[in-house]
């Protein structure tokens, strides 16, 4: 079973044993929606079901004009990606013809950046077997792995069951009641100038929630895009928390995305499991009365 990473020989391996297995490619691109699947189709691993960030790992609700969305009721977060119930995720999953059987892998081509938000959310369906294929498909390919752009076929209706929460889910409501004490250490995954206020692309205020330690999610790859050695990722976050303790983390960036790479390198560093604040900034911010902090 794999549980974090995955190398693409690893994962050749495991093609060739015939366990049962699922890959999902999760390319997205947050300036044009549409662009992930298009890459996906162009080229992807044999075997491959593309995963939507915003359709299949997103509660759609209701889209204003302007852009807000207003998530469905039973939606597990709030914020531009909101989080879809455990329950409506398990039926997507069932539709795809994922099993309770199967090793989960997942990729992107940018990073890590979305394939995480699908590792997240199948621990919090209660599956451990899933792994980020180290590298990307670009690591595939160059571990001479083959692409194909012909189209998958389609899959048997299954019925995956959910199992226990494998990963904390923490609300705006626990962010807010733990702000400023100890039993709290949040961690924004966001780049360094959208953290400062200094720039805000996507979200109607600038700025970070007090008291929140930054830490971009692209610190965690080397150049390859691979993650970096556990030891190393372990020096790092030992160095960011200063002496918090690492099971009081909870991680957040924009919109509960791409904070799911700093999850994963605490995991790899023997760090967690840490939470994660869903909603996140996208979410926090649409409250003008909760506090808001600009700068370091």
């Amino acid at each position: 079973m794999y549980t974090t990473l995955i190398s693409p020989k690893e994962l050749m391996a495991l093609q060739a044993s015939g366990q049962p297995l699922m890959l999902f490619d999760c390319s997205y691109d947050l300036m044009n929606p549409a662009a992930g699947e298009e890459q996906y189709r162009k080229g992807h691993i044999s075997g491959a079901v593309y995963a939507d960030l915003d359709t299949a790992l997103s509660d759609q609700g209701v889209i204003d004009p302007d852009g807000t969305h207003h998530p469905h009721p039973d939606a597990a977060s709030g914020g531009r990606h909101p989080l879809p119930s455990r329950e409506k995720f398990a039926i997507w999953l069932s539709s795809v013809g994922f099993r309770n059987d199967m090793q989960a892998v997942v990729y992107d081509r940018q990073r890590a950046n979305y394939c995480g938000r699908l590792w997240w959310m199948l621990k919090w369906a209660g599956h451990e077997a899933v792994a980020v294929l180290d590298g990307g498909l670009q690591g595939w390919q160059a571990a001479g792995g083959e692409v194909t752009d012909r189209a998958e076929p389609s899959h048997f209706q299954s019925n995956f069951k959910l199992g226990g929460e494998l990963r904390s889910l923490a609300t705006t409501q626990d962010v807010e009641q733990r702000l400023g004490q100890a039993g709290q250490t949040l961690i924004d995954a966001r780049a360094t100038p959208r953290y400062r206020g200094e720039v805000e692309p996507l979200d109607p205020v600038a700025g970070h929630i007090p008291g929140a330690l930054n830490r971009p999610f692209a610190q965690n790859l080397d150049a390859d895009g691979k993650f970096k050695p556990a030891a190393q990722l372990k020096a790092e976050f030992e160095q960011l928390l200063a002496g918090r303790d690492p099971a009081s983390v909870v991680h957040h960036c924009g919109s509960g995305v791409s904070a799911v790479p700093n999850i994963i390198a605490m995991e790899i560093a023997g760090l967690g499991p840490s939470a994660l604040y869903a909603g996140s900034w996208s979410e926090w911010c649409r409250d003008p009365k909760r506090p808001m902090a600009k700068g370091d």
